[in-house]
């Protein structure tokens, strides 16, 4: 099957749960709010806060924060012209790209991936894996940091057996009981993993692995580029606060942010950056990670996945 099939196939469920009343990029008036696709995880944490603490309207943008319980059903949002952007990841920004959707990667974003080992294991690092059974989600962005953190361990992508474990709260569950050697997580279920014995081994924010990504439509990039640069600069803004004062937001993460209640005392807050573009070299490494796991035909250049007009001003 090629890869644009496998795309749509995968995005059929979404595409059924979208509301027959949302409005389509294409008719959006310049005045109206953006639309923009965001997932219960670190990622998506300054923009909550942005949006509680009124700082979007601060910066004269309206925002209309969309949530999403997977990435299935926000992806068909995309496809469908459902939103104006979303927080996303490289493999996904090379699908619509060789699917024929316009869109343009418009700043990395600081969410954290993982690896944890079964309490029933004794595991303690990642070059343990070898042989072993993984719980994650086959050919998505949850398989390509695995791949990455393992390689650095020196474990190659053919030896660890992955087991496909959809449900993430059922990976959990999965490896929390000795059903498989080691999961890999997003956060905050990393957190609250580790929080119930399972031996933390690896994260991407330690391994350098820039996967996730803020992407927009190129058509709202070239109408309504003030708005969205009003969007980041409240994002920015949003982000220096959780990094002054992390601890204040714990309470947020379960009250607003939809985190575990589990998490609130011992989840580890990211730092947020300054917004950027992915470095060359990991677009770079994303594209060659799909050619080698036979999942991209198309070849794609990475400088044309990438818009930095909106971040121009830093």
């Amino acid at each position: 099957m090629k890869m644009k099939n496998l795309f749509f196939a995968a995005s059929c469920l979404g595409l059924m749960t979208l509301s027959l009343h949302a409005r389509p990029v294409a008719e959006a008036g310049t005045d109206a709010p953006l639309r923009i696709g965001i997932m219960p995880d670190a990622d998506s944490l300054p923009f909550m806060v942005a949006r509680d603490e009124g700082l979007f309207a601060q910066q004269g943008v309206q925002v209309e924060l969309i949530n999403f319980s997977n990435p299935q059903e926000r992806d068909a949002a995309i496809q469908a012209g459902r939103l104006d952007g979303a927080i996303s990841d490289l493999l996904a920004a090379a699908f619509f790209a060789a699917g024929g959707f316009d869109t343009r990667v418009t700043s990395v974003t600081d969410g954290r991936y993982g690896i944890v080992a079964s309490p029933q294991s004794n595991i303690t690092a990642l070059a343990e894996l070898r042989g072993k059974r993984i719980g994650l989600s086959t050919n998505t962005i949850i398989q390509y940091t695995v791949d990455a953190q393992l390689n650095a361990a020196g474990v190659s992508m053919t030896e660890y057996e992955a087991v496909a474990v959809p449900r993430m709260p059922l990976r959990v569950e999965m490896v929390l009981e000795g059903q498989i050697d080691g999961a890999s997580l997003p956060e905050p279920l990393l957190t609250a993993a580790a929080a119930q014995g399972a031996a933390l081994l690896s994260t991407t924010d330690t391994t350098g692995i820039d996967a996730g990504i803020m992407l927009f439509s190129k058509k709202v990039l070239d109408t309504r580029l003030d708005a969205v640069k009003a969007f980041y600069r409240a994002y920015y803004q949003a982000a220096q606060q959780i990094n002054a004062n992390p601890d204040a937001y714990r309470d947020y993460l379960v009250e607003k942010a939809g985190f575990p209640g589990a998490v609130k005392d011992a989840y580890r807050f990211v730092t947020y950056r300054k917004p950027s573009l992915p470095d060359a070299a990991q677009v770079e490494q994303a594209l060659q990670w799909l050619k080698t796991r036979k999942l991209l035909e198309a070849d794609i250049n990475p400088g044309d996945l990438t818009d930095g007009r909106a971040i121009s001003e830093w």
